[in-house]
C-alpha cells in the first residue's frame, strides 16, 4: 500500500511539474526543438533545474541500503549500446519532434488535450504492444534481469 501511495505522489508531482513547465504544450516543445527558427530556450531551464535535483536524489539514494518501498535497488543490467537502443532512441526523437509529445507529457495531457492527444497515446500504446509482441518471439527475449 505504501508503495502505491509513493508512486501516486511521485506521479502527481511529476505531472504537476510537466504542467507548470509547459511541457504538455506541444507548441512549446516544438519551439524548443526548432533551433534554426523561432527557438524557445525556456525548456532548457526546466532541464537545467531538473538535473541537479535528480543528481541530489541519486546521491542520497546511493547512501541507502535499499529504497524506501522495495527490498533492494535494481539498477539496469545492460550497458551495451546496440541497434535496438539506437533504433528506439531515433524513433523516440522522431516522434517527439513530429508530435511535440513524449510519453509523460502525453499522459498528463490526456484529460484536456483533445482527440489529437488521445490519438497520440493510442498510437504510443499500439507501438508499445507491437514491441512487446516482437520481443516475445523466440530468440528475441531480453535477459531475465531486464524483464519487467
Amino acid at each position: 500500500m505504501a508503495r502505491s501511495l509513493f508512486a501516486l505522489a511521485a506521479g502527481a508531482l511529476f505531472g504537476l511539474g510537466l504542467l507548470l513547465s509547459g511541457m504538455v504544450n506541444p507548441a512549446k516543445v516544438l519551439a524548443f526543438l526548432d533551433v534554426s527558427g523561432a527557438w524557445d530556450p525556456s525548456l532548457a531551464f526546466v532541464m537545467g533545474g531538473a538535473i541537479p535535483v535528480a543528481a541530489l536524489g541519486f546521491r542520497l539514494g546511493a547512501r541507502r541500503a535499499a529504497p524506501l518501498c522495495a527490498p533492494r535497488f535494481s539498477p539496469p543490467t545492460r550497458t551495451v549500446i546496440d541497434a535496438k537502443l539506437i533504433g528506439g532512441a531515433v524513433l523516440f526523437g522522431v516522434g517527439w519532434g513530429l508530435a511535440g509529445f513524449c510519453p509523460g507529457p502525453a499522459l498528463a495531457s490526456l484529460c484536456f488535450g483533445g482527440w489529437k492527444v488521445a490519438l497520440f497515446v493510442a498510437a504510443m500504446l499500439m507501438g508499445m504492444y507491437a514491441f512487446h509482441v516482437t520481443l516475445a518471439r523466440p530468440g528475441n527475449a531480453p535477459p531475465a534481469a531486464s524483464r519487467g
